[in-house]
């Protein structure tokens, strides 16, 4: 099975956030087109998104009704902003509600620290709810924060929740090497490539350093949609050894790079085949709510 796990859809650019038509170009990022994109893969996650440090959202129940129009094929993320003080209901509303499978935060676009005393505590509900987070470290945005988008800051959450799976979008460029310690070091620590395979050079070194570091099994495949199709991003994956050819550089063998395409990524993620879980109020390690 091949499982897109970046992709986004939108409305308008409007809700992309202030300036973000500074940096995203015009590019069709409607139903339409999404689903022609994702047509040659088996399962897309598609992420909503919220920030309130940029005024961008694109709404839960925007992916969730598209999701539900288009399954199974699709799975929703839900977009959960910690620095908002509703963030706990929204979680649940998107999971019990909507019945979106994960969650993805930027602390950098949400302007929070990692280890944020209101960020713990939504990884902590989120390991309760057994909801897997994607961390975006997207730069694109003038506004964010690249300081919290820092791969090893998360070294503390993976030990402090070791139950809960993360996905590490685009292997947490440009810090890839602390990336690869982390998917090395924490069993429930994942990456996708999305957005690398722009770059074939960077794309070539982040899976080579992967691939010596043996952890090329906690890659995920991500085509970073609208900006890249599934297709394209396949053909650029399948492309990545072409600096190998003829010189002295190590190949990335070919199952290595389909182990890529072909991951049970949502088994990975524990969103695969549903299990019985206790939703009750579970008491917070975190004492003072606010």
């Amino acid at each position: 099975m091949i499982v897109d796990c970046h992709t986004q859809i939108w409305a308008s650019q409007d809700q992309l956030g202030r300036e973000a038509a500074l940096v995203t170009p015009t590019i069709p990022a409607d139903e339409l087109h999404h689903r022609e994109a994702v047509n040659p893969v088996d399962r897309a996650i598609v992420l909503a998104f919220k920030s309130k440090y940029l005024q961008a959202e694109i709404p839960n129940a925007f992916v969730a009704d598209y999701v539900r129009r288009n399954s199974p094929k699709m799975v929703g993320f839900a977009g959960i902003d910690p620095t908002d003080r509703d963030w706990i209901e929204e979680l649940r509303v998107a999971q019990d509600e909507l019945s979106l499978k994960g969650v993805i935060i930027s602390p950098a676009m949400q302007d929070f620290h990692p280890t944020d005393t209101r960020a713990m505590r939504l990884y902590e509900e989120c390991m309760r709810r057994e909801l897997p987070i994607l961390l975006e470290p997207n730069h694109r945005h003038p506004a964010s924060k690249m300081e919290y988008s820092q791969p090893v800051l998360f070294d503390e959450v993976a030990r402090s929740f070791p139950e809960l799976r993360l996905l590490i979008a685009r292997m947490g460029y440009p810090w890839v090497d602390e990336t690869v310690v982390l998917l090395a070091k924490h069993s429930n620590v994942y990456a996708n490539i999305a957005g690398l395979l722009r770059q074939p050079w960077q794309s070539y070194t982040a899976l080579l350093a992967a691939y010596e570091y043996d952890v090329m099994n906690k890659l995920l495949f991500g085509s970073d949609f609208p900006f890249r199709s599934p297709a394209e991003g396949i053909e650029a994956l399948y492309s990545v050894n072409q600096f190998a050819q003829g010189s002295n550089l190590k190949p990335i063998p070919r199952e290595q790079l389909r182990g890529i395409v072909e991951r049970d990524a949502l088994g990975l993620l524990g969103i695969g085949t549903p299990t019985p879980r206790d939703n009750r109020a579970a008491p917070s390690i975190f004492a003072d709510d606010e």
